[in-house]
């Protein structure tokens, strides 16, 4: 278990036939495919598991002024170890015999139709509950143990530079966007593994370097340079027939954005893709510009990462 993982106890596995209803204890579920086997929540659908830490019960019973019981929030799995409401989509828990991912934090309270709300007026779950999808299935009970392994974020930048490849100049994108990325990743409590290389303006070196990280399952490469008109400027045309979807809309209204104070920015060929769960970006040379790229790329890439997972975040 790496520093970041943690081990977390399983108090109790819980089970409603109907949905609005309390769940009730039992001494074991069975996690399949779409949830837990019997459970009136169960589905193939993004919140087909729900999990809620005794933390959270503990503080909601000091307002309520009453005892929780178990499932008593509607919760499948309740726990005690860590503050579950910290952890983001696509972190996993992990047991001797499951494998859950996280899809979602909170949710829209239900109000009148919840049966914790009716009676105390108030609810913890859409606040303070997680849901998550079953990779892999098998039984849970009282006293087991999951670890908690957060979503690493691995992102590769790519600086194309034949003089900075060649040691002639010193490379600031790329450590321009190592430093922007650092900030964004830590604002919002992520882990994350930021690898930098910088390569000539060679076709083929750029086409093995993205075909190999996308195999190593990098969320992200985000590549800086040859987006121009000049003779050596290849990453664009490189870079496109290797992508599965463009993403036309964010280069178009960063050129358009910028251009309308610098029309240079306009001559930027700068595009945006994926590749399987990849995002791939090729930003300008220019530290100047790669920092006004991420300022909007950055606006949509954790949505654009729940939706190359297939988890529906809207």
């Amino acid at each position: 278990m790496s520093e970041s993982n943690k081990n977390i106890e399983v108090l109790a596995v819980n089970i409603s036939k109907e949905k609005g209803t309390v769940k009730e204890a039992v001494p074991e579920i069975k996690l399949t495919a779409i949830g837990v086997d019997g459970d009136a929540h169960s589905g193939d659908w993004h919140r087909m598991v729900s999990m809620l830490g005794q933390e959270s019960v503990e503080k909601f019973e000091h307002k309520a002024g009453r005892k929780i019981a178990f499932g008593e929030f509607a919760e499948n799995i309740t726990t005690k170890g860590l503050l579950l409401y910290e952890t983001h989509p696509l972190d996993r828990f992990v047991g001797k015999d499951i494998d859950l991912e996280v899809t979602q934090i909170g949710k829209e309270c239900h109000g009148d139709s919840c049966a914790i709300y009716r009676e105390v007026g108030n609810c913890v779950m859409p606040k303070e509950g997680i849901f998550a999808r079953v990779l892999k299935g098998g039984k849970m009970k009282a006293g087991d143990t999951l670890e908690y392994r957060p979503k690493i974020q691995k992102v590769h930048v790519i600086t194309l530079s034949d003089r900075a490849f060649r040691g002639e100049y010193e490379d600031r994108s790329g450590p321009a966007i190592e430093e922007k990325l650092k900030i964004f990743f830590s604002v919002s409590n992520r882990k994350f593994e930021i690898t930098r290389t910088v390569i000539p303006d060679d076709p083929e070196a750029l086409e093995a370097l993205i075909a190999h990280s996308v195999n190593a399952d990098f969320d992200a490469i985000i590549t800086t340079g040859g987006t121009g008109v000049g003779e050596r400027d290849i990453t664009p045309e490189t870079i496109q027939p290797m992508l599965d979807k463009e993403l036309p809309g964010i280069m178009e209204m960063i050129r358009v954005k910028y251009g309308e104070k610098k029309p240079q920015a306009l001559l930027s060929r700068s595009i945006a893709g994926t590749i399987n769960k990849t995002q791939v970006y090729s930003l300008p040379g220019s530290v100047r510009a790669c920092n006004e790229y991420l300022d909007e790329i950055l606006k949509t890439y954790h949505h654009l990462m729940l939706m190359l997972h297939g988890v529906d975040a809207h």
